[in-house]
């Protein structure tokens, strides 16, 4: 089951006019929504370049300049194009930039594209195919001669659009656009070039010198709009591949075949003008479309003087056998009739007959409306009609004037500082229609409540009008991203996107990290903080020079020695411990192997050994009963003389402090 992925655009408003309707088209580039003009209510075609493409930019080198080069080139490439007044480019009406996303507005033209036609009919016959071409080349030509060249022409740039006068549908008499110029060279423009040149024409169409070296002028565009032709008449293109590199190079290295070799009985003056356009060369293709175009238009003249002398005779018979045959004749299209837009920029109109003039005997307008005058008041009845027709368009003009003027209005209602449901509900109760504007954060009103409104409280407005409104998206509050283990220009630049301030605090050694990555970050990852908030970055220096040995089971004056070896401090803390010895090292931190820099103090837990014990009075004692009682003290015992006799000297003597399992001499008598 395929999985579809709501569009967050649909329905929003961009830059407080254009509100987002459906999803067109979406290319390589860029995605075509269709928007309303709000403000001149009219419908328009909104190009709003991927996230991808832009994130390209921000994320090469240089990062901050290169987003700044690639906005600004853009923006030269969007007004060079609107500076473009020709009826077969689709004209640029306004540009942006729309969270963070450079967007065109364009003209919304009613049609499909050379692709979808081509999908549909598999090829075209030469005459559909060079109606088409003419225009596509007068667009370019237009850029042409204004310094622009395209580098992306393509089916899918080409719009083919209702005819002007709205007759029958037919690719002869349809109006094609193109699309696009500037937008590949802007976004080509700004890309990163260091492995070599950023190829963005459509690979089925590119020129051999831009896959080569780069380079583009007006012949790179007259190449690919030879291969649109041949694609229009053949169904295909001459190049095919797995992969769009494999396609680009066949250009580089073969010579684009005649049509006819696909579909037979093509004139051969169509396969000279695909072979002419699509050298290898560019110095053998003609200049530039304008030059092209006038080849097209010459190649054009020849078919329609051929067709036109093209007859089918009527075959002859017998009277009593002949049987009536169907006579087709096929009627050329002067070039003076064509359509302005399939002409030559220099060529003139053909001048339109005047009309011709009224006959000196009829009657005009004022004498006509005389005679009817004359006869309304030329009777009572007729007067008494006149002055009620004036007396009631008086009162209409009367109720009218005051209705224009003040009976349609009424006050703005107060909206601001109510929820969305209140507000809806009581725009509703004065049947009002509302229209929301983008949200915005405040400080000080919650969210969803509404923080602005047009036209403002008490203001005039047609009863039943909209009000356009703007919600609070509340404190504006961002979490603090987790960029431990990311390199800190990488981190900096995630903390500055949702407006935090970056402090870099000293940097320090660290086992795990490499040197230049985040070890910590101060605010914690996740904590909510206000835009303009200082977050601390400790970066890392990598490990520490000196590793710390391993001095646990050590007598501390061996430990003390190594240490001082190192040039490091030990930091001594005694610690009671019933199973190691005393002064022996039982603990350290950092642990053995870690990094530490040059008088780094050492944290060492030494043992006080296990307590000590009282050693009983057993003097006078029978040895046997002496014994016993030194062993339950966790006492040693060694019996001199006779083992079943009295103890008469004890060692260590009675109330002596040793440590347990001292051994305890007992001489018996």
């Amino acid at each position: 089951m395929d999985t579809q992925v709501a569009d967050t655009l649909l329905g929003s408003l961009i830059d407080g006019r254009y509100r987002i309707r459906s999803r067109v088209a979406r290319g390589g580039m860029a995605t075509v929504y269709l928007a309303t003009d709000e403000r001149l209510e009219r419908s328009v075609a909104v190009k709003i370049i991927h996230p991808t493409q832009a994130q390209a930019q921000a994320q090469a080198r240089d990062t901050q300049a290169r987003l700044t080069g690639f906005l600004d080139r853009f923006t030269d490439e969007a007004k060079a194009v609107a500076r473009l007044p020709h009826p077969n480019v689709v004209a640029v009406y306004d540009q942006g930039i729309h969270a963070g996303l450079p967007y065109l507005v364009m003209e919304y033209v009613h049609g499909r594209t050379l692709r979808d036609i081509l999908t549909d009919r598999h090829r075209l016959s030469p005459a559909e195919a060079l109606a088409i071409l003419e225009q596509m080349l007068a667009a370019i030509a237009a850029a042409h001669r204004a310094g622009l060249v395209h580098r992306d022409v393509k089916p899918e740039n080409v719009l083919i659009a209702e005819s002007p006068s709205g007759g029958p549908r037919n690719l002869i008499d349809c109006v094609v656009k193109v699309a696009d110029f500037g937008l590949a060279r802007a976004v080509e423009a700004s890309a990163d070039d260091e492995t070599g040149t950023h190829l963005m024409a459509t690979a089925a169409y590119v020129a051999p010198e831009l896959v080569t070296d780069g380079h583009a002028d007006p012949r790179t565009d007259v190449y690919s709009a030879g291969i649109v032709l041949f694609e229009m008449l053949t169904g295909r293109v001459p190049y095919e591949g797995d992969r769009p590199a494999q396609v680009a190079w066949q250009h580089v290295d073969q010579n684009v075949p005649p049509p006819s070799k696909f579909v037979a009985g093509l004139p051969p003056v169509l396969d000279d003008m695909v072979i002419r356009s699509t050298r290898r060369s560019p110095a053998g293709r003609p200049t530039d479309a304008g030059a092209f175009l006038s080849e097209v238009q010459g190649v054009r003249d020849q078919l329609d003087a051929a067709e036109a002398h093209t007859t089918v005779l009527r075959q002859v018979a017998p009277p009593a056998l002949q049987v009536e045959q169907p006579t087709m004749v096929v009627a050329a299209v002067p070039a003076d009739d064509r359509p302005t837009w399939a002409r030559l920029p220099e060529s003139k109109e053909r001048p339109q007959p005047h009309r011709r003039r009224a006959e000196p005997d009829s009657p005009g307008l004022f004498e006509r409306l005389k005679s009817v005058r004359g006869q309304v008041m030329s009777t009572q009845r007729g007067r008494q009609a006149v002055i009620a027709a004036l007396v009631v368009l008086g009162l209409v003009a009367a109720v009218g004037g005051w209705w224009f003027g003040v009976g349609r209005y009424t006050d703005a209602p107060p909206l601001v500082n109510l929820p969305r449901a209140a507000a809806e509900a009581e725009a509703a109760k004065g049947g009002f229609t509302l229209r929301w504007a983008d949200p915005r954060h405040d400080e000080n009103v919650d969210k969803n409540v509404v923080l602005q409104q047009d036209p403002a409280v008490g203001a005039r407005i047609v009863k039943g009008g909209a009000i356009t409104l703007i919600l609070s998206l509340g404190p504006e509050r961002y979490e603090v991203p987790d960029v431990v283990g990311k390199t800190y220009d990488l981190a900096a630049a995630d903390l500055e996107r949702v407006k935090l301030t970056v402090k870099r605090g000293p940097d320090r050694f660290n086992d795990d990290m490499p040197a230049g990555v985040v070890i910590s970050v101060k605010p914690e990852p996740g904590t909510e903080v206000k835009p303009g908030d200082e977050v601390t970055v400790t970066v890392s220096k990598g490990r520490a020079p000196i590793t710390v040995p391993n001095l646990i089971g050590k007598n501390i004056a061996e430990a003390r020695t190594i240490l001082a070896q190192l040039d490091l401090v030990p930091r001594e803390t005694y610690k009671e411990d019933h199973n190691k010895a005393k002064d022996e090292v039982i603990g350290q931190s950092p642990a053995d192997g870690s990094g530490v820099e040059k008088g780094a103090e050492i944290k060492l837990d030494i043992s006080t050994g296990p307590p000590m014990v009282a050693v009983p009075q057993v003097m006078g004692m029978a040895c046997q009963e002496a014994q016993q009682l030194l062993e339950s003290q966790h006492l040693g015992v060694q019996i001199h003389v006779n083992p079943e006799g009295t103890v008469h000297v004890q060692n260590p003597g009675p109330n002596d402090q040793v440590p347990p399992q001292t051994v305890v001499q007992l001489w018996c008598m």
